[in-house]
């Protein structure tokens, strides 16, 4: 792997057993692309994923069918590193220093941990779920990441990976490199084609609202057909006047590379039934050579298995030498062998 590129690392939950358009568009699409100018690490991060309670099969299932999304959507063994977080024990062995560096009031101020235990009642609400940001922090500097691609939703998770980057190299000496979001340009925010005021997600949307990428492609291809618009008929983009219309255009923009303005001139005087058949045709022509790509990969589990074994391998290679490093630093007795 080549060493002289930025290092890029980033994550995805294999909470649901197929990825949406929003995850596609807003994330993995770019992770394909960060593969020729960035040493890149891609994990299914499954150890978050238990901080609601899985079902034990499924969690496996979904695991396996992530990684094959994720090969389908066109990442490459050969140029990145691509494993499942569990399979690097480093990752909660480092979680708990993180834990142990973190105040208390630091992770009681995360936005995401606030809104969620809010709707689940303290209850419901696990210790894993309010100390998961430290599992994310030792995710990202385990592999002396340079660069996190980010979200709105998650940068304040990188400000605190940062802030405890600098507290322990400060404390200890250097050990980590502070990393840098990477921002990722004009990434499509793709919103529920029912109420498109509200991101696209598995929490939030309603079956018609959410496009997941493994579904039938005809009935996909119906969801944007019966998408809503407004009452007006003029196909152009304004995200607060025409949210529907503006969401229909940003990911018919994101999947043609046709630009918005194009699009527009493209569709001046048509009817939003135009918008909407392309768009539907499009999505179709997308998805069905990745869902045949994807579904090459589960029915050869042992290659699915290799992949897995080698991406560990690779990751633990460098996870080994940071957890190491942080052990001696902090003063724990080396073990001997």
């Amino acid at each position: 792997m080549t060493t002289d590129r930025p290092r890029v690392l980033s994550g995805i939950q294999p909470t649901s057993g197929s990825f949406h358009l929003g995850n596609y568009l807003g994330a993995v699409r770019q992770w394909v692309d960060l593969q020729d100018s960035h040493d890149a690490f891609y994990c299914v991060v499954d150890l978050h994923a238990i901080t609601v309670e899985q079902d034990p099969a499924q969690l496996r299932e979904n695991t396996r069918v992530s990684v094959a999304q994720l090969l389908g959507a066109g990442l490459d063994p050969e140029r990145c590193t691509l494993f499942v977080q569990s399979h690097v024990p480093e990752h909660a062995q480092l979680a708990w220093v993180m834990n142990c560096l973190a105040g208390f009031g630091e992770a009681a101020r995360m936005t995401q941990f606030k809104d969620k235990s809010a709707k689940q009642g303290s209850e419901h609400t696990s210790v894993g779920l309010f100390t998961y940001p430290m599992l994310m922090v030792a995710d990202i500097l385990l592999y002396q990441a340079d660069q996190v691609p980010v979200g709105e939703d998650q940068r304040q998770h990188l400000e605190l990976t940062r802030d405890l980057a600098d507290r322990f190299n400060h404390r200890y000496g250097p050990t980590f490199t502070v990393p840098n979001p990477y921002i990722l340009k004009e990434t499509a925010k793709v919103f529920d084609l029912q109420e498109p005021s509200v991101k696209m997600s598995k929490s939030a949307s309603s079956p018609k609202g959410i496009v997941s990428l493994l579904d039938d492609p005809k009935a996909s291809a119906k969801k944007f057909k019966s998408a809503v618009t407004d009452t007006d008929t003029v196909i152009r983009y304004d995200e607060h006047a025409k949210p529907g219309v503006s969401n229909l255009l940003a990911i018919h923009s994101a999947l043609s590379g046709r630009s918005i303005a194009q699009l527009e001139a493209d569709f001046e005087g048509k009817m939003y039934g135009a918008l909407k058949t392309e768009l539907a045709e499009l999505y179709v022509e997308w998805v069905t050579p990745f869902q045949e790509r994807t579904r090459s990969f589960l029915d050869d589990p042992a290659a699915l298995d290799t992949v897995l074994a080698q991406g560990a391998e690779k990751a633990r290679a460098v996870a080994a030498e940071t957890l190491a490093q942080t052990y001696d630093r902090m003063g724990f007795l080396p073990a001997k062998h």
